[in-house]
């Protein structure tokens, strides 16, 4: 673990509360007393409530046992039984898709590079440890479809890389240059792996990663203020390190890391506010940002999944905290501990197989989180074609009608109704059609070259979108 120490770097304000640096959680009340006598145990009193619009408090009062064994649970849990060995734990597009040059294999994702873009395809495998524990039914879907609800919802705090999403398993990225920092951020001292800050502060670490931290926090406590904790994207294992390190080992400028710190206290300052809302608490979540040819920094790989974040039933906390239970949790926590309790998950070299109960209830759990923080049914995908076929299919169809876009040219001028042209080698060559490719054209003469305008009518094929416009001018050489 790296050696952490104590950075007079300035936290810059934030774009949801600017009036303050590091600001207090909005999400709870203070507490009236930060540090807790060690021997007297008394914990912190934490309130905690959501506001309708209406402006009144609103919190659900069911139980997690009661959410999650709701008549939903026995809908779904057919189906993920079924489910168990028909899982998307590997891939390899890059023998089934035209055009791919290469596969990264990281913990959970099977990244593709296409020449422009990164095909990102989100698998069930289930990573924790710094190791692969167990292949979870549809957990790749939901990791997906979670993050695509939130890069949609968080574009006005950070742009982010996403540019199709052609499957349920699938995002197709753009490119650009990715920070090897993991922005980690915390609302509470919880957690048990090394790198959690519960870990690390009952080892006795008061000065962690740039954050001091005061004597007499216990186990699950809210923090005062959200702090960063961030760690380097190392090959085997995240390591911790400060801001100053992060800037003396070049891995980011001060100017870069400013940027990103304030974007992703920004991030999760809303994601409390959207989960609270929810019954829910989002307890910490790591970022990851990395910057485009044009300079501007973009929000990457996921954003308030089950994996990168923790979840707590929010009504049931403070009780729970003031008896010193643990809190009711909505992630792969309790899979975590399973493994803390039958092995050594880090020196063992071979791992027991998860039980089928606890991979069953652990689908289960990624889909009612997904569904309870999107207020959205999940749909279950079709099993009629094998998954790997499925996604080779769409990520296929998906490269070809970027291509096209990638080919569109602005034209001076509305096009000429003159003559029609036959498109239908252009568009055999480039893959499947998208609609009917004939429309009016004209000649323009440019450097002496003529070529032919075409207006193509775009159908939002595969939900590959073109800037919202709804014609596609291509370009062709005849």
């Amino acid at each position: 673990m790296a050696q952490c120490v104590r950075t007079s770097l300035n936290p810059l304000p934030s774009p949801l509360n600017s009036a303050k640096t590091q600001t207090q959680n909005p999400l709870f009340s203070s507490f009236s007393s930060f540090e807790a006598k060690p021997n007297a145990r008394k914990y912190p009193k934490i309130s905690l409530s959501v506001l309708s619009s209406q402006g009144q408090p609103e919190m659900p009062t069911a139980s997690l046992d009661a959410l999650l064994n709701s008549g939903r649970k026995e809908e779904v849990f057919a189906t993920i039984k079924g489910s168990l060995h028909n899982c998307l734990s590997e891939t390899n597009l890059q023998l089934t898709v035209p055009g791919l040059k290469s596969k990264t294999r990281g913990k959970v994702r099977d990244i593709y590079d296409s020449g422009d873009c990164l095909v990102l395809v989100t698998t069930d495998r289930q990573s924790a440890f710094d190791r692969i524990l167990a292949s979870i039914p549809f957990k790749g879907q939901v990791l997906n479809e979670t993050s695509l609800w939130w890069f949609n919802r968080t574009q006005d705090i950070v742009p982010n890389a996403v540019l199709s999403v052609p499957d349920k398993n699938v995002t197709i990225a753009r490119k650009c240059s990715v920070f090897p920092v993991e922005f980690v951020v915390r609302g509470f001292v919880t957690g048990s792996t090394e790198t959690s800050l519960w870990t690390v502060y009952n080892s006795g670490v008061r000065n962690y990663c740039g954050n001091v931290l005061p004597n007499g926090l216990v186990k699950n406590q809210k923090l005062t203020a959200n702090i960063l904790t961030p760690t380097t994207k190392a090959e085997d294992h995240d390591v911790p390190v400060t801001p100053d390190e992060i800037i003396e080992r070049g891995l980011m400028t001060r100017a870069e890391f400013d940027e990103a710190r304030e974007k992703a206290l920004s991030l999760f300052e809303y994601g409390q506010r959207v989960a609270l809302e929810h019954g829910l608490i989002l307890v910490d979540t790591k970022y990851e940002f990395g910057k485009s040819s044009d300079g501007s920094i973009l929000l990457i790989d996921e954003v308030h999944t089950p994996d990168s974040s923790r979840y707590w039933i929010a009504n049931s906390y403070e009780g729970r905290f003031q008896n010193g239970l643990e809190p009711e949790n909505v992630d792969k926590e309790f899979l975590r501990l399973w493994f803390r309790e039958n092995c050594n998950p880090y020196e063992d070299k071979v791992l027991p197989d998860a039980p089928e109960e606890l991979v069953c209830e652990l689908a289960w759990r990624y889909i009612f989180l997904y569904e309870t923080i999107t207020k959205s049914r999940f749909e279950m995908p079709s099993m009629e074609e094998p998954i790997h076929d499925r996604i080779s299919r769409n990520v296929s169809s998906a490269l070809s009608s970027l291509q096209l876009a990638a080919c569109a040219r602005p034209l001076a001028g509305e096009l000429g109704a003159e003559d029609k042209l036959d498109c239908s080698n252009v568009m055999h060559a480039h893959g499947p059609p998208l609609d009917t490719v004939v429309s009016p054209a004209t000649e323009l003469v440019a450097d002496g070259v003529a070529p032919a305008y075409l207006a193509i009518k775009y159908r939002n094929h595969n939900k590959v979108k073109l800037s919202g416009l709804d014609h596609l001018r291509l370009s062709v050489r005849v």
